[in-house]
């Protein structure tokens, strides 16, 4: 990938699953009640009885002014968002609510150290919960109007609650309701007590004033224009290069990190293009008619990050397959993601129809191993059929792009070849380091280097003789996680043996490897008093369910390269061991699937990422000028 597009996969960094909302609201209770004890000193502490109890009352009453808003939030705007047409889930809204309360509590905290040192008062104090609850409803105005998708008048009714509802307790317990006396009280006498209670509150508040109020609806409006104007500015590139909207990647985007929802595919849908995609598999059949291994090779990429769209394609096919699955990793670049994860069945689909037209031989051939340039390729052909495997280790590489692998296999079949499937090992890169990222792309010299590699391949193959096959195969899942590069299929072996030779094909689940790795493992398998192949290639699947840590997660950086060569070595021996006769055969069909298309990662990626850097920029210096109109608000009033 292009270090742009890896800027676009390390957003996977973000990704969790939000809490249930029960686990938000117990969190943020907690929170409120520990912000009461730090804000409020109701009593002598010096009995440890009397301590606990005004500790606990501390606690209740941070609980009453911080905590009960949160809950009133969490609650409520599911409820009112829904009514005007929104999208919001209850546990959506407890992590808003959660996040909401946060700021507040930072907010307070902030002013509170301030005050201490400056001696500003508790009157500073209020006047930084004004500026936290207007930021609070600014905060939920954003997300809300992402996820609903509501203009910003209809989106400002939800985001408001947690606001208005914090606005009224206060309120009601600073007995602001003085304030409009005028020759008495406007309200009637009986209703008084419960619309002005100061009585029942704690004594800082009485530093709350009718200007605290007003100052709130005048900053919670100006806040407001700041997040319109942030959203015009960062939307309008987004809507004239790709023709959708920011707020349709930021909710998806929110939806997948919180809820694990399929909202972030459907807006990569917008983006999508028809592509047709040969899916191409090698399959091994025992002498009683059961299938010991498969290779299955759609010519599209595992991407974009995490499970969306392609990314755990591996595991899909594993899961699909009778014998056992090998996914490596195909001749495309991020262009050719799926959009969603719809698409991995209709190529799925197109695997099991090319299974099922499979005609099998047992005149396989001895594997071959050419060199053009940096392109190294191994090969091996199963009656009319080719298996090859493009590497340019010890060199750095990355994805081959789609129309080199095309060129390259049609370069192999001028030889007689009818199907060919063509792996990319993607077994060596440095990941974003230095100018040279790996890429082949059509018109390199390495694009020619592999189209020639594929050509003397196929030369050497169709003048190869032919004899009988045996196939063994091992597989180890390991104790490795994707945190650690190590994706859920594990480590698999094939060995074929025809003649005396014997070829170790490896695929690791990850997503390419740290230089020089690959070379080690090769070496280790064939040289030596204990070499146990005459040949061996290591292959990745280029899986981006290990992406969801960092956008370079590659095999080797997290995990011992020793215990990793233990490990294969040991999955080599038991494939050999595995060893019976077999029968192979190819087949290909195409599919037509929505793939990203030509420029749109790369599009994308770009936009995404000034919305990271950039947007973060404009979005601070929108804040700055809000609190400056907001602090010029303060000192007229």
């Amino acid at each position: 990938m292009t270090s742009t597009q890896s800027d676009l996969a390390g957003l996977s960094r973000f990704i969790f699953r939000a809490p249930s909302w029960y686990t938000s609201l117990g969190f943020a209770l907690l929170v409120a009640a520990m912000a009461g004890i730090g804000a409020f000193d109701s009593g002598d502490l010096a009995s440890s009885w009397r301590g606990i109890f005004f500790l606990g009352r501390d606690a209740w009453e941070g609980i009453f002014f911080i905590g009960i808003p949160t809950v009133v939030a969490a609650f409520g705007t599911t409820g009112v968002d829904r009514f005007v047409g929104g999208k919001l889930t209850h546990n959506r809204s407890s992590l808003l609510a959660l996040a909401g309360e946060v700021i507040i509590v930072t907010f307070l905290t902030g002013a509170a150290i301030v005050s201490v040192f400056t001696g500003l008062g508790q009157t500073f104090i209020f006047d930084a919960l004004v500026v936290a609850l207007a930021s609070v409803f600014a905060f939920r105005l954003l997300i809300v109007m992402a996820v609903s998708r509501s203009s910003l008048l209809i989106a400002a009714v939800p985001a408001s609650i947690q606001t208005l509802t914090s606005a009224a307790l206060l309120f009601v317990y600073s007995g602001t309701l003085r304030f409009f006396e005028v020759g008495g009280p406007i309200l009637d006498a009986y209703l008084m007590p419960y619309l002005a209670r100061p009585d029942r509150a704690p004594p800082e508040l009485s530093a709350i004033a009718l200007s605290h109020f007003q100052l709130l609806a005048i900053t919670c409006v100006v806040y407001a224009l700041g997040v319109y104007v942030f959203l015009r500015i960062v939307d309008r590139p987004w809507r004239r290069s790709l023709g959708v909207s920011v707020l349709d990647f930021i909710r998806g985007f929110i939806g997948h990190i919180a809820e694990g929802t399929r909202e972030l595919e459907d807006f990569f849908e917008q983006l999508g293009q028809e592509a047709i995609v040969p899916v191409t598999v090698l399959s091994f059949e025992r002498e009683d008619g059961t299938e010991k291994a498969r290779f299955v090779l759609p010519m599209i990429h595992p991407g974009p990050m995490g499970e969306i769209g392609g990314g755990n394609f591996p595991e899909r096919v594993a899961r699909r397959a009778e014998g056992l699955a090998f996914p490596p990793h195909a001749t495309a670049g991020h262009d050719f993601n799926l959009v969603t994860e719809r698409e991995v069945d209709v190529v799925l689909d197109a695997a099991d129809d090319a299974y099922e037209s499979i005609e099998y031989s047992s005149d396989v051939t001895e594997s071959v191993r050419v060199q053009s340039g940096d392109a190294k390729m191994l090969g091996q052909r199963f009656g009319d059929d080719a298996l090859l495997v493009s590497t340019y280790a010890p060199q750095f590489a990355d994805d081959v792009e789609y129309a080199v692998g095309l060129s390259a296999s049609a370069e192999a079949r001028t030889s007689g070849l009818r199907d060919v499937l063509l792996v990319d090992a993607h077994n060596c890169n440095n990941g974003l380091q230095g100018a040279d990222l790996g890429h082949v792309t059509p018109g390199s010299k390495r694009s020619f280097d592999m189209i020639t590699a594929a050509g003397l391949a196929g030369e050497e193959l169709s003048a190869s003789s032919h004899d009988s096959l045996s196939l063994g195969t091992a597989f180890d899942p390991t104790d490795w996680t994707p945190r650690e590069g190590i994706g859920p299929l594990g480590i698999r072996v094939a060995a074929t043996s025809v003649g005396d030779q014997t070829t170790a094909y490896v695929l690791i689940d990850g997503n390419n490897m740290e230089p020089g790795l690959r070379d080690r493992i090769v070496e280790g398998l064939t040289t030596g008093p204990n070499a146990k192949a005459d040949i061996a290639e290591v292959m990745t699947t280029d899986t981006h369910i290990v992406n969801t840590v960092e956008a370079e997660n590659q095999v080797g950086a997290a995990i011992d390269p020793d215990e990793l060569r233990e490990t294969i070595e040991r999955l080599v021996d038991e494939a050999l061991a595995d060893a019976e006769p077999v029968v192979a055969g190819m087949a290909t069909e195409r599919v037509e699937v929505t793939i990203f298309g030509n420029d749109r990662t790369e599009t994308l990626a770009s936009h995404a990422n000034v919305v990271v850097s950039m947007g973060g920029a404009l979005a601070l210096a929108l804040i700055l000028a809000a609190m400056a109109v907001s602090l010029l608000v303060f000192f007229l009033a």
